[in-house]
């Protein structure tokens, strides 16, 4: 039996401790404490440092004052559209009044909900982050608020790593030190990317909606502010249900936030994503853009151009551009049917692509009615084709396709062909109707100048930038035909010959070093006695080399360098007939003297060039000098208007406007050509192959340059009905030109037949 004292005490039958339990529980105890001393000393530390960073000013944060990202240099045509930009991140810089409280709240919910209370970091978030980092065994927790993001984009790189974790976090503090909240989101918002190459809220609005940001509506704002997450992921172009999910996501949170009421975030969520994807701007005038960055980088350097945000002011007509780019691929368009169904068309199926992989450059830009496009054909049934054109598919039947006298599609074509189509038009379905054309590889080019000023209005310098960037308009060196004419007949009137002089045309022949030079016209006959005027009008072949040979080949080629040509001439007597290379910038330019009254303007293209900031850094003057008398102008202006009312330019004459001008031919067909003016206006047309190959028979410069021309001077001239040229000086009494004289060593060359 037990006593209660003997039950009550507790030590009377417990074990005695052994002497090895002492050492292990000091070892614990050790350990506590020493953690202890290490957690109060990493605090510690911890705390100084944030001391030290708060106390003291980084680099990085000291250049920020003055830092402001690469930016779009934008070109702007004379009525300040653009028409091109140049850029390594396209980006539009924007002050926090032009962020939209909609977007402001948006990427403050989805990505930072605390940013105006917390002072750089948000501490409970970094602790839930570590917490299911380690859980998780991985790094994927993102804890960072707005201000640590606009660190780590401005001065650091995304390793996921705890070093590079701790210097954003120390770089954030001393941005809020130095900033305030809303200098901090407008550098934030002008900084993030949103995939597509675009960087900031502003070029975001105007890339993905074609609108500023303050005109964003809620869910556009909801939209935009779900990319900097990951753009490529929620990409509303290439992934729209991830993007539309994401929108969804962001509006959520503005709801969570009381940012937004219930129904204006069930209306937002109901709205379609709204994309209005803005147009390459350097697809409207590309030879011409590519111009102006060929000289801007020369000038001011590529990374002047690229990332400073310069804005260059050109002298370009946007309205007049589209009208020459029509113009020209509608001429193209009428040669290739002139010479019938030629095929050979190039099969992707046959070269291993599929049909639903295939991409063709000409799908980067925005269809519409008029223009014209390579597509290929997905099916072939019937009278009826399918053609695919990026996004859209075309629809081919046979009325539009009977130039090439064949009854349907099914003759000729087959799924996986590449063809060459005209939009005739586009319903909003966008199932669009196209007509088939054709593509064998003539090339064309169009400029335009004005004449008081020298500043070009339009240039196309071929028929697919996408398919080659030479530009026929500055850099082809052509043959120029009958187009040298008027530099001879110039040289005879500045030596005192008069329109009315007369001078025979019949056979003749020349002696020179190698051999006889036979001449011909180009319709094989001779008109006797004509005067200089008739002979320039109808473009006859032999007063043209008598004139040259009577005042000196060199002479003539003295008269073309006053013109400003620079291009080698060799001093043979075929050079009177076009047997010289020009480019049709050369042509423009030297015929823009005549309605200037002998003036000569060098055509340029720039008004003015500023910084991002607006100060001018260079404005650009036209180069004006004299090249030949006013009389000589004015009398050669009346010359060439002969051309256009009764000569090889007498299709002009519709235009029912005071015109004057001159065709072009050379042997073999091989380049036609017409440069003609108004009082105010100097057009060149110039169409041929790449290569010295014959265009066809008859393929003139009336035939094939000439009516591009005109479509091109219908709305030039549109609205200037009172303009006329100044009156010619009345006819002075003079000898009558001799018909022979003794002719210099002359060599045989291609003459031109038209």
């Amino acid at each position: 039996m037990l006593c209660w004292h003997e039950i009550s005490d507790p030590m009377k039958n417990s074990t005695p401790p052994t002497p090895k339990d002492a050492p292990v529980r000091k070892r614990f105890l050790g350990r506590v404490v020493f953690a202890l001393a290490l957690l109060v000393a990493a605090g510690g530390g911890a705390l100084a440092g944030l001391l030290v960073v708060y106390d003291t000013d980084l680099p990085q944060i000291a250049d920020l004052e003055r830092y402001r990202p690469s930016s779009i240099t934008e070109v702007y045509d004379r009525q300040g559209n653009v028409i091109g930009s140049f850029a390594l991140q396209r980006r539009v810089i924007a002050g926090y009044d032009d962020f939209p409280v909609n977007l402001r709240d948006a990427v403050i919910s989805i990505e930072d909900k605390d940013f105006e209370r917390h002072w750089g970091i948000d501490v409970w978030r970094i602790l839930g982050a570590a917490y299911r980092d380690l859980t998780s065994g991985s790094r994927a927790q993102g804890a960072s608020t707005l201000t640590m993001q606009l660190s780590r984009n401005l001065f650091l790189n995304s390793d996921r790593t705890f070093s590079r974790k701790l210097q954003e976090v120390m770089l954030a503090i001393q941005i809020e030190r130095r900033f305030t909240k809303a200098q901090i989101f407008t550098l934030y918002a002008n900084q993030i990317y949103l995939g597509s190459g675009v960087y900031g809220f502003e070029a975001g609005a105007q890339y993905y909606f074609g609108k500023p940001a303050k005109e964003l509506t809620l869910p556009e704002a909801a939209l935009l502010a779900g990319l900097p997450k990951a753009p490529s992921t929620y990409s509303p172009i290439n992934n729209s249900e991830h993007a539309l999910r994401r929108r969804n996501l962001v509006l959520n949170a503005m709801l969570e936030d009381g940012k937004i009421t219930v129904e204006q975030a069930e209306q937002a969520k109901n709205a379609p994503l709204g994309l209005h994807i803005a147009r390459d701007p350097n697809s409207l005038a590309p030879y011409f853009v590519e111009e102006i960055r060929r000289y801007l980088e020369k000038k001011y350097g590529s990374d002047q151009v690229h990332e400073r945000g310069l804005r260059v002011y050109t002298t370009l007509d946007l309205g007049l551009q589209r009208v020459a780019e029509r113009a020209l691929l509608n001429g193209l368009a009428a040669y290739e049917r002139r010479h019938g169904w030629r095929g050979h068309l190039k099969n992707v199926l046959v070269q291993g692509e599929s049909l639903s992989a295939y991409s063709h450059p000409d799908w980067d830009v925005a269809l519409e009615p008029g223009s014209f496009a390579h597509g290929v054909v997905t099916s072939v049934s019937g009278n009826q084709a399918t053609i695919k054109l990026g996004e859209v598919n075309g629809t081919l039947t046979a009325a539009e396709m009977q130039w090439t006298r064949h009854r349907g599609p099914a003759e000729i074509l087959a799924p996986g062909d590449l063809v060459y189509v005209r939009v005739l038009t586009l319903p909003s379905n966008g199932r669009a109707q196209v007509a088939l054309e054709q593509d064998s590889g003539a090339q064309g080019a169009l400029l335009a100048v004005e004449n008081s000023t020298g500043e070009v209005r339009a240039m196309v310098g071929g028929r697919d930038f996408a398919d080659s960037k030479f530009n026929h308009a500055t850099q082809a060196l052509r043959q120029t035909g009958s187009s040298f004419k008027p530099y001879v007949y110039t040289t005879a009137i500045d030596q005192g010959a008069t329109p009315d002089d007369v001078i025979v045309d019949a056979p003749v022949s020349f002696a020179s070093g190698s051999g006889t030079y036979t001449p011909h016209n180009y319709d094989g006959r001779f008109e006797g006695r004509i005067t200089l005027r008739r002979a320039l009008a109808q473009s006859r072949n032999i007063p043209a080399l008598k004139l040259a040979e009577r005042y000196g080949i060199r002479t003539v080629i003295e008269y073309v360098r006053r013109f400003g040509i620079t291009e080698e001439i060799p001093p043979y007597l075929p050079v009177a007939l076009g047997a010289a290379d020009f480019t049709l910038y050369d042509q423009v330019a030297a015929y823009s003297t005549f309605p200037n009254d002998g003036v000569r303007v060098t055509p340029h293209y720039l008004r003015k060039v500023a910084d991002y900031e607006g100060h001018t850094l260079e404005e650009d003057y036209p180069e004006v000098r004299d090249v030949i008398k006013v009389a000589t102008a004015r009398t050669m202006t009346g010359m060439l208007q002969e051309v256009t009312a009764h000569g090889t330019g007498a299709a002009a004459a519709r235009l029912k406007h005071p015109l004057g001008g001159k065709t072009g031919t050379t042997n073999d067909f091989t380049d036609a050509w017409f440069i003609g003016f108004s009082p105010s206006i100097t057009c060149g047309v110039w169409i041929g192959f790449d290569e010295k190959k014959t265009l066809g028979p008859k393929e003139t410069g009336a035939m094939a340059a000439l009516p591009v021309w005109m479509d091109f001077m219908q709305v030039a001239i549109a609205g200037r009905d009172d303009e006329k040229f100044a009156e010619s000086p009345a006819p002075a009494v003079a000898a009558k030109p001799r018909e022979k004289l003794d002719t210099p060593d002359l060599r045989p060359g291609d003459g031109e037949t038209h």
